[in-house]
C-alpha cells in the first residue's frame, strides 16, 4: 500500500471505509456509486484519499444486511481495518461507463458550473450534489452563502456541459433568503 506519483487527479469517490468489521480485517463502505457491485469486484484496484494510504486491491466483498463489507488485500487484521477508517475510494474518471441517458450526469460533471437564471443572469457556481431523497445542487451565491436547488427538469431544465453552465429556473420563494 503506497501512494503512486503517477496518479491521475481527475477521479471520483465510489465510497468511504468506515469501521472495521470482526476481527479479521473486514472493513464496512458507505457506498457511493450506483454499481457497487460492478465496481467493488474482487481484484479491483482503488486509489485512495488520504493518498499516503495507496492503492488497495479488494479481495473479497460481501453484503451484510444493507452494508457492504470489503476485504483489502494485506488487511487481516481488526487494528489494520480501523487505520483506514475514513478512507475515500477513488476511481479515475475515464474508469466511469459512459451514460446512456442525456438527461442524467455524474455528480462530478455538475460541480463546478455556473448557475444562471433564464435571463442569463448569474446566481453562483455548483459547489456538490447531495442525495437526500431527492438530489440537491449546492449553489456558493456570487453575492455570498449558498442555494439549494431541487435537481429536477422543472427547475433545471438545461445542462451545458460543453458550455459550463446550467439554467435554474427557480419557482417563487426559492432564491429567499
Amino acid at each position: 500500500m503506497k501512494a503512486e506519483p503517477d496518479d491521475p487527479p481527475d477521479t471520483v469517490v465510489v465510497g468511504r471505509i468506515g469501521r472495521p468489521h470482526g476481527v479479521r480485517g473486514e472493513v464496512t463502505v458507505e457506498v457511493r456509486t450506483d454499481d457497487p457491485d460492478l465496481r467493488f469486484t474482487p481484484g479491483a484496484l482503488l486509489r485512495t484519499d488520504p493518498a499516503d494510504r495507496g492503492r488497495l486491491t479488494v479481495a473479497g466483498r460481501r453484503w451484510h444486511r444493507e452494508v457492504l463489507l470489503l476485504q483489502i488485500e494485506g488487511v487481516d487484521t481488526r487494528e489494520a481495518a480501523e487505520l483506514l477508517r475514513n478512507t475515500e475510494l477513488l476511481v479515475p474518471v475515464a474508469e466511469l461507463p459512459a451514460l446512456d441517458d442525456p438527461d442524467v450526469f455524474y455528480d462530478h460533471q455538475l460541480v463546478g458550473l455556473r448557475a444562471q437564471l433564464p435571463d442569463g443572469a448569474g446566481l453562483g457556481t455548483v459547489d456538490a450534489v447531495r442525495h437526500e431523497g431527492a438530489d440537491l445542487l449546492v449553489v456558493r451565491r456570487d453575492e455570498g452563502g449558498q442555494l439549494l436547488v431541487p435537481f429536477v427538469t422543472a427547475i433545471v431544465p438545461t445542462v451545458d456541459l460543453a458550455g459550463g453552465f446550467l439554467v435554474v429556473d427557480p419557482p417563487e420563494g426559492l432564491l429567499d433568503l
